[in-house]
């Protein structure tokens, strides 16, 4: 690993941290709020531009990124990111811990949308926009969005992009780097608008509409409410927002193919299909076993497809206590919870891509059991998937619950339940939010102890950069070999 080079990467964060800092700074000055809580932004933004300074002087004048060095740079970014973007909280008094803040604005960055705060309505305006902005910056990628925004990052920076991006295959649009990172964005920022004014025109005030849109557009979850979206009682806003959540949990480079009128493209596409397909059968499931207990469909359907909708897209969102529905119900989303959405979408999860993989290569060894000469390739969307690309998905989900496996163990040396416990790790590793047993819906993480919480914020770091990127870091040839 190039340190000059990654610690130079790492001051320009910085500085965009400061930057986007300024967003919340200016919603407090909106909102005519206490100096205590407009200082704890200024304080921060000197610290982080001091840092800045510093880590800048490091940088060669001739950058060329491998992949170690962008497994570096993205994992150190996001520790890096989560800790500072935490200070706020700490210099406000608005939350106590220094691990509780980090904590929280991990969950915001990485848009896990799990919280420490027992009363999030306690909190100041500027506050719950700059922890919601957060999910706004991280859904897309933090890094990409600085690729969209810093003029000249070097070369190789495609090593950065593949560290980042969720799923198994990063794919670039156009030829720059930064042309692909700036068409994503466009796209996300203005998908994220439209969601903004639909939410206002079905009744949410301006300030509400715009934390639930960034929830929705990152996946995150973060509400403003205690009681979460069931706080507004309104059944256009649940609506509009689970389309909102389906529709950010598919991979956005198709809705550049949409734009470009190739339609073939956008609806050929096997992953789409197969998300489409499992969020239908798992909103009808839910509706057989949940119909007994309500006397209407709509509300059934309703509280069904919401709830699907925000555990397949990793969302988090809450207008039901679920940990209180039936078992096989319960069954149901744990199963989601690890499925998540499609790559290249804002969602967490497995990816329904290499779920994809996996049915097929499954077929593949069935057919081949009860014919060995047959040859069976397997392909996804007419693109012929290489024997080492297959055994690379494999391996994935092999390590995945190896991690999962660790990180439960740890988290079960000061909590009890089993549930609790297991789940608190799968809502983390799959950037979800809510999980069961004592962390459900309507309730929160605040009860775990600092070594919990340190635990589960590697989890969700972990999950939202798919593992290998913090892995790297543990290794002691990352450090010592310069590639």
């Amino acid at each position: 690993m190039n340190k000059r080079m990654v610690a130079g990467f790492l001051g320009r964060i910085c500085y965009l941290e400061a930057v986007l800092m300024l967003i919340p700074f200016v919603v407090g000055l909106i909102y005519r709020e206490g100096p205590e809580t407009l200082l704890s932004f200024i304080y921060t933004i000197g610290i982080l531009v001091v840092c800045g300074f510093f880590l800048s002087l490091f940088e060669p004048e001739q950058t060329s990124y491998t992949l170690v060095d962008g497994f570096a740079i993205t994992a150190l970014s996001w520790f890096l990111l989560s800790f500072f973007g935490g200070l706020p909280f700490i210099f406000s008094g608005e939350i106590q811990s220094v691990i509780d803040a980090t904590f929280e604005m991990t969950s915001g960055f990485t848009t896990t949308g799990s919280s420490i705060l027992q009363n999030v309505e306690a909190l100041s305006q500027s506050m719950l926009f700059w922890r919601s902005f957060s999910h706004l910056v991280g859904g897309m990628g933090v890094l990409v969005f600085a690729f969209a925004l810093i003029p000249e990052l070097g070369e190789g920076s495609v090593s950065i992009m593949k560290a980042e991006v969720p799923g198994p295959e990063f794919g670039k649009l156009v030829a720059k780097n930064k042309n692909t990172a700036a068409i994503l964005y466009t796209i996300y920022i203005a998908m994220t608008g439209i969601l903004v004014l639909l939410l206002m025109l079905a009744g949410m005030q301006p300030f509400d509409a715009l934390i639930h849109a960034f929830g929705t557009a990152g996946t995150g979850g973060f509400s403003n409410k205690a009681l979460s979206v069931g706080h507004f009682n309104n059944p256009m806003v649940e609506y509009i927002l689970s389309f909102g959540m389906i529709i950010f949990g598919i991979n956005f480079n198709l809705y550049y193919f949409l734009l470009r009128k190739e339609f073939k493209t956008f609806f050929s596409s096997e992953e789409l299909r197969l998300f489409l397909k499992v969020l239908a059968a798992a909103v009808l499931l839910l509706m057989l076993v949940m119909h007994a207990d309500y006397l209407h469909f709509e509300p059934l359907f309703r509280d069904a497809f919401f709830t699907v909708t925000t555990i397949i897209s990793t969302t988090g969102f809450g207008t039901v206590d679920f940990t209180l529905w039936p078992l096989f119900a319960r069954l149901i989303i744990l199963l989601l919870m690890f499925s998540g959405s499609m790559a290249g979408s804002t969602a967490g999860g497995i990816k329904m891509s290499r779920i994809l993989i996996y049915l097929k290569g499954i077929r593949r060894d069935i057919i081949q059991a009860v014919h060995p000469r047959k040859v069976v390739p397997i392909t996804v969307d007419g693109r012929l998937m290489s024997n080492i690309y297959i055994k690379r998905t494999f391996i994935y989900l092999g390590t995945y619950f190896m991690v999962f496996t660790v990180l439960t163990l740890f988290v079960s040396i000061s909590e009890n339940d089993f549930m609790t416990a297991f789940s608190a790790v799968a809502a983390t590793i799959n950037n979800i939010g809510p999980g069961m047993g004592n962390i459900g819906p309507a309730s929160n993480f605040a009860s775990f102890n600092p070594f919990a919480k340190v635990t589960l914020i590697c989890s969700m770091i972990i999950g939202r950069l798919e593992i290998y990127p913090v892995l790297i870091l543990l290794l002691k040839r990352t450090w010592t070999t310069k590639y």
